[in-house]
């Protein structure tokens, strides 16, 4: 078994969730008892969170790629990110280290494809909906990406900071994102790439008439089929 390499705390909710799906995946495919080999260098997203708002993508850029040197020297075999919104700078990391980065797109976007879901409805972060870092990677894939208008964009931006990254589950931001998904559908929009690490701890398969594609479930998929290889 390959070691997996974490970074992880952007935010620490959504990390946990990868090491639970990573070690479920991993005991469903090997047996009760199994459990991945993995190492996580958890940040403290303080700096990166003001970093990102500031513009100052260097400087967040920094403490990743120091993360990730870290696992490397540490005896991880892969890289895995585990956030979205930072694969802006997934190019830097990727220099600085001789072991592969798993890319958080491409699963979501394979997952997209082999569904025949080739327009995509994309949440997330505003960086994420409103930059090109993963809409390209999807698009390069084939897919059509539609994002939210820009006052359901700003929602879908302040519920992910203010709610879920610190552990608030809301009914009321459920249905904010439920009305976004609808009017992803009215756009024609054939299923939700939920392109932050958090929103599957708010929306779940059954707040949705289309199919949700979670990339921390999707990527976490990934991890172990890299780990599991033979």
């Amino acid at each position: 078994m390959r070691t997996i390499g974490l970074i992880g705390g952007m935010s620490w909710e959504s990390s946990a969730e990868y090491y639970r799906l990573i070690n479920q995946q991993v005991r469903d495919r090997l047996g009760p008892l199994r459990s991945a080999k993995l190492l996580m260098y958890s940040v403290d997203f303080g700096p990166v969170e003001q970093a990102q708002h500031a513009g100052r993508w260097d400087d967040a850029a920094a403490i990743l790629v120091d993360a990730a040197r870290r696992l490397e020297v540490g005896g991880a075999d892969c890289v895995v990110l585990c956030t979205n919104t930072m694969h802006k700078v997934a190019g830097q990391i990727q220099a600085a280290i001789s072991i592969p980065f798993l890319h958080i797109a491409d699963p979501a976007g394979q997952a997209a494809v082999e569904a025949g879901a080739l327009k995509i409805g994309l949440l997330g972060t505003a960086f994420t909906m409103e930059q090109d870092f993963l809409k390209e990677r999807l698009t390069s894939m084939g897919l059509t990406v539609l994002v939210p208008e820009a006052d359901e964009r700003q929602a879908v931006h302040r519920i992910i900071y203010d709610e879920l990254c610190v552990g608030v589950i809301s009914e009321a931001s459920r249905k904010v994102y439920q009305q976004v998904i609808e009017s992803l559908t009215i756009r024609g929009a054939q299923a939700i790439i939920l392109g932050c690490t958090e929103i599957g701890l708010l929306i779940k398969p059954e707040h949705s008439a289309l199919p949700l594609l979670d990339t921390t479930e999707l990527h976490a998929q990934a991890a172990v089929a890299f780990a599991l290889v033979e």
